[in-house]
C-alpha cells in the first residue's frame, strides 16, 4: 500500500472524471457481477447450444418438381421434418455430466441471484438431474434438461 500526502490526494480528487473512466468503472463492476464470476462459463453455453441446435440427419434429395411449382406460384407439397442425427453414447454421457455439474453450481448460486426463490424451476432441474434415460431417449432428455437450465439462467439474469 502506498501512502499519499494531502496535496497529492487533493489533486487526484479534484481531477474531473472522464467518460472513459466512468465507463471503465461500470464495466469492472458489471464484470464482477456477471454469471461467469459465479462459475457459469462459456463451456456451459456452448453445450446448451450443441444440444438445442438442429442435428441434421442425411440430406433430403432435392426435387426438381418443387422448383417448377415455385416458378408457377403453386405451393410446394408438405414434407416430413428432417430426421435428427442420433447422439453417440459418448456425447450423451459428456453432455449429461456437464449439465449435472451445472445443476450443482446453479443450486448454490440461485439463492443469491434472485429476488424470489424459483422452487418449481429448481425442483424440475433436480428431477432431470436424477433421471436415467435410455439411449433412445437421450436427445429428448438432454433437450428438456437444457431448457430447464436455460429457464433458471433466465430467472437469474446477468448484469453484464
Amino acid at each position: 500500500m502506498v501512502a499519499v500526502d494531502d496535496v497529492t490526494a487533493a489533486e487526484l480528487l479534484s481531477r474531473p472524471v472522464g467518460v472513459e473512466d466512468e465507463l471503465k468503472r461500470r464495466i469492472a463492476h458489471l464484470l464482477s457481477r456477471s454469471l461467469a464470476d459465479e462459475g457459469i462459463g462459456d463451456d456451459l453455453i456452448d453445450t446448451l447450444e450443441e444440444v438445442l441446435s438442429d442435428r441434421p440427419g442425411p440430406a433430403a434429395p432435392s426435387r426438381k418438381i418443387d422448383a417448377l411449382l415455385l416458378r408457377w406460384g403453386l405451393p410446394v407439397p408438405r414434407r416430413r421434418p428432417p430426421e435428427v442425427a442420433p447422439l453417440t453414447a459418448k456425447d450423451a454421457a459428456r453432455i449429461t455430466d456437464r449439465f449435472r455439474r451445472a445443476t450443482r453450481q446453479l443450486t448454490q448460486v440461485v439463492p443469491h441471484r434472485v429476488a424470489v426463490y424459483p422452487t418449481e424451476e429448481l425442483r424440475g432441474l433436480l428431477a432431470l438431474r436424477d433421471e436415467q434415460p435410455t439411449p433412445a431417449q437421450a436427445l429428448s432428455y438432454l433437450r428438456r434438461y437444457a431448457l430447464a437450465i436455460l429457464a433458471v439462467l433466465d430467472l437469474m439474469g446477468d448484469d453484464a
